[in-house]
């Protein structure tokens, strides 16, 4: 089976070459076969010329890839081989009806399809990925996302090795067949594009429940997982029941179908999939345990169930006209997921984790040589654009309209976006014009977010003025160039902000200026004394914001502002700062984290998030804007002082805060608040250790031992691995012994060994890919192992070059099994141009050593041609 996603001579599609489809499809009737060898998929198509295409004599083309054709028939009648033209990625029906049926029989070998994308063996089961392209490797069909049709599905299967049938939508019928074998048929009532279609099959537990809907339609909620681990799925179900709940009270949105189901399969390419009433999901984000699962997981499974959930209306009921959409259902879910997980839990914890993840994936690649608008304007291989760009800064941009809008308004808006839209395929616009309507406001300079690539910087300029009580705000908009875009208009945004007094006082409260011209000028009247202005607040818009504070000032920020993400964006900033001019740590500085870590009326994840350091990905980034080239070592070691240096000066209350929190919290608790004291104890623990080594290492020791919980076990093995290397050994040996045959619990063992911040890390990993516990040919294996490494200073940018080769072989290796997988990987190098000259001389080595592989799929070359790009 041909295991490329697409051909590597495959030319750039572009959004401004789109056409409608010559032909739609009303209805789809599938019949899968599934033996031992083979699965035969059998179809009928209902077809008929869009009258929306102006190509009226156009054949019609169906997109087939990786599959063994039998039979077509037009109306029944079989076609000889000169009908149509077959190649390895088109079927082409010369003379078809306007209107008709198309029948086709074709082959598949699931087994064989380790790219799992179509229908593939995810080991003893089978089930599919069809998002974006995946559906073309099931059985041939017009598969783009405007194509939207009912479907039909039977299932025949051997009932001992697949007892469980399953397919989107409501089943309507089942029975025993000859031969030991049996069958279920499924029926989607609604109109779906195919890469929406879902089918599994398997011997599988479940896990059942009900939930009332608001309008009293009970709705039969499943929980499906490989035998043995349906006791890992109570925190996946509480959090549906959740999500079904907050959505029909937030924005309106009730569920549709009888029932809602959950599959967790152990190879897959994504975090999970919103297939039409049967998602899919990687059992790594959706099963556990407190005993198995870490807190990040257990909210990391909320997030991601309420996500798929949300999908439901925006991605399912209304989707995509075409790819170059993808944020419409996306980025507008990610923010959907982020208010609702801000609901659920802390808002403000919630925001800080937004940002800053935004800041440390999404800003580095807007400054790549991939970057590309929320919306890009042209791919060669549609998988590279699952991206932060279109995921992150797509949520922001949907936020932002909230933020100009109203939350009552952009409920308005969001209504009328579904009223208009229901059932249909939509584009950007066609969101943006709905908010717009709704609240008669003019969004049209608004729509370049879609349209520009790029980080907006924001310069902004003060005076004041005690005579005549003005404050005066000069604000000035730029945007760098990126590639195929030198210059950029102003953008349309808020700029949300309040002003304080000396002592940390509001003045004005909230204010929102709305942003559209390259420089404005603002006057505040009546400002009673000087004000340190309280800039961006809540983030209000995704851009990099100068404003020249003093040390005093963000200090003042850091103590008293209302707004939690400038009083975390004050210590960040003043973080960075000391930490990259190696200056001692003030003791104002310190006096205002004491105050932090010791401020009762503060929540604990708070704390936690204050006092944590910007990662080494933000402070080199902070290097990049001063100019400078990266160390990423050099840049570890100097936050690592910085964290020494505040141990040292905080001992007593990091040592108290430590033993307060261990002594009173319930090791198995794992509600928000509980997640968010263990996430202070063990911050606590972890900047002990940089000071006190040896009086931290045995306390961890006995924590990865005797912890009842697996986040204290992974934060405590952490430290030991980083630092006394006969306690790491044998903790790491101890665990391996208790968790054996546990594949997503000994991810986390790979990955703590593969983040090891030493020299020899790399000699390490290749030992692991050697070991059980790994494989090339499961996605979360090599998450938890290249990917980890790859991200780790000391292993993927050693400075002989050894950690990039390492990579790139991974990545020629992976992308003759996965090349979207592959091209993940690939994605490290882009940010070459930011290191400095040695190491951007050995990254480029490594790339053109990729860039010379005949054999390199689109998704993996794409990435290299971009990030050679005039040095190719």
């Amino acid at each position: 089976m041909d295991n490329t996603t697409t051909r590597p001579e495959q030319a750039e599609i572009r959004l401004a070459e789109y056409k409608p489809p010559v032909f739609l499809v009303d209805t789809v009737e599938l019949d899968f076969d599934i033996r031992d060898d083979r699965t035969r998929v059998s179809s009928r198509l209902a077809i008929r010329r869009n009258p929306e295409s102006a190509e009226r004599n156009a054949p019609l083309v169906l997109n087939g890839q990786g599959q063994k054709l039998v039979a077509v028939r037009v109306d029944g009648r079989e076609l000889a081989a000169g009908d149509y033209v077959l190649t390895d990625k088109t079927l082409t029906i010369r003379a078809v009806p306007d209107e008709g049926v198309v029948a086709i029989e074709s082959d598949n070998d699931p087994a064989a399809n380790t790219a799992l994308m179509g229908l593939y063996a995810a080991g003893p089961m089978l089930c599919t990925q069809c998002e974006a392209e995946g559906f073309r490797r099931i059985t041939y069909f017009p598969d783009r996302p405007d194509v939207q049709s009912r479907y039909r599905v039977a299932i025949h299967a051997d009932e001992d090795r697949y007892p469980v049938l399953l397919a989107n939508g409501n089943l309507v019928e089942n029975g025993k067949e000859a031969g030991g074998r049996h069958y279920a048929v499924w029926e989607d009532p609604f109109r779906k594009p195919c890469y929406l279609f879902a089918l599994v099959a398997g011997r599988l537990d479940k896990v059942a429940d009900r939930f009332l809907t608001r309008s009293g339609r009970e709705v039969l909620l499943e929980i499906y997982t490989e035998p043995g681990r349906s006791s890992e799925t109570g925190f996946a179900m509480a959090a549906l029941k959740k999500a079904m709940r907050w959505d029909e009270e937030r924005f309106g949105r009730e569920y549709d179908l009888d029932r809602f189901m959950i599959v967790a399969v152990s190879f897959f390419n994504f975090g999970a999939m919103e297939n039409k009433g049967l998602n899919i999901f990687n059992d790594a984000r959706v099963l556990g345990r407190a005993d198995t699962a870490t807190d990040a997981d257990i909210a990391f499974f909320e997030r991601v169930v309420g996500h798929e959930y949300f999908h439901n209306w925006s991605g399912d009921r209304v989707t995509c006209r075409d790819w170059f959409q993808i944020t419409l259902k996306e980025g507008l879910t990610v923010f959907r997921e982020q208010e609702f997980v801000g609901d659920m839990n802390s808002p403000a914890q919630e925001r800080l984790r937004t940002v800053s993840v935004l800041r440390r994936v999404q800003f580095p690649e807007d400054a790549g040589a991939m970057a590309h608008p929320i919306r890009p304007a042209s791919y060669q291989a549609v998988e590279n654009f699952y991206t932060a760009t279109v995921y992150s800064k797509g949520a922001e941009v949907i936020r932002m309209i909230q933020t100009l809008v109203g939350r009552e308004g952009f409920r308005k808006g969001l209504d009328l976006y579904f009223e208009r839209h229901d059932g249909h395929s939509a584009t950007c616009e066609d969101f943006v014009r709905a908010m717009a309507d709704a609240n008669a406001i003019d969004l049209g300079q608004f729509m370049r977010w879609y349209a520009q690539a790029g980080t907006p910087v924001l310069d902004v300029t003060s005076r004041y003025d005690a005579d005549s009580r003005a404050y005066t705000l000069e604000v000035e908009q730029r945007c760098p160039a990126t590639p195929g875009q030198d210059t950029k208009e102003p953008f349309h945004m808020p700029l949300r902000l309040g002003l304080l007094d000396a002592r940390g006082g509001d003045m004005k409260g909230d204010m929102v200026l709305k942003l559209r011209r390259p420089r404005e000028t603002f006057v505040i009247e009546d400002v009673p004394e000087k004000p340190i202005p309280s800039l961006l607040r809540d983030f209000s818009a995704p851009v990099r914001l100068n404003y020249d504070y003093t040390d005093a000032e963000l200090l003042v920020i850091l103590a008293h502002d209302s707004d939690g993400f400038n009083r975390w964006d004050a210590g960040q900033k003043l973080f960075a700062k000391y930490a990259l001019s190696g200056e001692a740590l003030p003791d104002a500085f310190v006096t205002a984290l004491r105050t932090v870590l010791m401020d009762k009326d503060l929540e604990a994840g708070t704390k936690a998030m204050t006092l944590t350091l910007p990662g080494e990905e933000e402070l080199g980034l902070a290097l990049i804007a001063r100019g400078e080239r990266i160390d990423p070592v050099a840049v570890c070691e100097k936050r690592r002082r910085v964290i020494k240096a505040l141990a040292g000066a905080l001992s007593g209350e990091l040592w108290a805060t430590y033993r307060e929190i261990a002594a009173g919290l319930d090791e198995e608790a794992s509600d928000g608040v509980a997640r968010g004291q263990r996430s202070l104890k063990n911050l606590c623990l972890a900047y002990l250790h940089r000071a006190e080594p040896g009086k931290v290492a045995p306390v961890a020791a006995r924590v990865v031992s005797g912890a009842r919980n697996m986040t204290d076990k992974i934060a405590c093995l952490d430290i030991l691995v980083d630092g006394d290397a006969a306690l790491a050994a044998r903790a790491l040996a101890e665990f391996a012994e208790t968790f054996a045959g546990q594949p997503s619990i000994m991810d986390k063992w790979l990955g703590v060994q593969a983040a090891e911040r030493h020299a020899g890390v790399l000699e390490k990993v290749r030992r692991l890919m050697a070991h059980k516990a790994f494989s090339l040919n499961n996605p979360n294996r090599v998450a938890a192992l290249v990917g980890v490494f790859a991200g780790n200073p000391f292993g993927f940018h050693a400075e002989d070059g050894s950690g990039y080769r390492f990579v790139a072989d991974v990545v020629e290796r992976l992308d003759r099994l996965n090349p979207q997988a592959a091209a993940r990987y690939a994605k490290p190098f882009l940010r070459w141009r930011d290191f400095d000259a040695g190491r951007q001389a050995l990254m480029q080595e490594a790339l053109r050593k990729l860039a010379a592989l005949e054999s390199l799929s689109i998704n993996v070359r794409e990435v290299v041609t971009k990030a050679l790009g005039a040095d190719a």
